[in-house]
C-alpha cells in the first residue's frame, strides 16, 4: 500500500503531467497552409499568423490609421474540394466591406466587390493593397501599429471564421473611391490607402 507521501505526490505529478500534455498539444499550434485542413465548423476562431478554419488566412494583416478609411489583407486558402464564397466580413472597429481594385477614366479606384470574393477549390486568392481587400470604412478609434484586430467573416454558405492581424504601417497604393459605393458622402477624391 502506498504511504501518504507517495500518494500526494502522485496527484501533483499527474496534474503536471496533463498540465504538460495539453500545454505540447497547443504549442504545436495551427498546421500551415499547405497541410490545413478545411472544417465544416460553423464558427472557427483563430489567431494571427496561419488560420484555419473555412479557409486558411496566411499572414493576416491591417494597415495602421488614425483615422477614415483602412483595409485588411493577407492569403486566403482553400485547401477544400469545392469553391468557397466570402461574402461579408465585420470588426468591432468599423462597418466593413469586401473591396476591389478597377480602372475607371484611366484612375485606379476601389468599389465594393459585388458577388463576394470566390477562393477556387484547391487554390489561394491573395488580398493586398492596390487589389482586393477588406475594407474598414469609418474607423471608430485609431488603429496604431502593433494592434490585434479581430474579424469575423462570413461564408455564401452561413458558416463564419474569424481570425486576428496585427497593425502595421503602410504608405502605399493612394487610390481612390468609385463614386456611389460604399458609406454615404463618398467620393472619389484621394483617399486613406487601404
Amino acid at each position: 500500500m502506498p504511504s501518504t507521501r507517495t500518494r500526494r505526490l502522485a496527484r501533483p505529478a499527474a496534474l503536471l503531467s496533463a498540465a504538460v500534455l495539453a500545454f505540447a498539444a497547443a504549442g504545436c499550434g495551427a498546421p500551415d497552409a499547405s497541410t490545413a485542413i478545411p472544417t465544416t465548423s460553423p464558427t472557427i476562431s483563430t489567431s494571427a499568423g496561419t488560420a484555419v478554419g473555412v479557409i486558411g488566412i496566411r499572414d493576416p494583416w491591417v494597415k495602421a490609421a488614425d483615422k477614415g478609411m483602412t483595409a485588411a489583407f493577407g492569403t486566403l486558402v482553400n485547401d477544400g474540394d469545392t469553391d468557397v464564397t466570402l461574402t461579408g466580413a465585420s470588426t468591432e472597429v468599423s462597418p466593413m466591406e469586401l473591396h476591389e481594385m478597377t480602372t475607371q477614366d484611366g484612375k485606379m479606384v476601389m468599389q465594393a466587390k459585388q458577388g463576394g470574393i470566390v477562393i477556387k477549390a484547391k487554390s489561394e486568392h491573395v488580398l493586398q493593397p492596390g487589389g482586393d481587400h477588406l475594407m474598414l470604412m469609418d474607423l471608430r478609434q485609431p488603429v496604431t501599429a502593433g494592434d490585434e484586430l479581430t474579424f469575423t467573416l462570413t461564408f455564401a454558405d452561413g458558416r463564419t471564421q474569424s481570425f486576428t492581424a496585427v497593425a502595421k504601417p503602410f504608405t502605399g497604393a493612394q487610390e481612390s473611391y468609385a463614386p456611389g459605393h460604399g458609406m454615404p458622402g463618398m467620393s472619389a477624391s484621394p483617399s486613406p490607402a487601404p
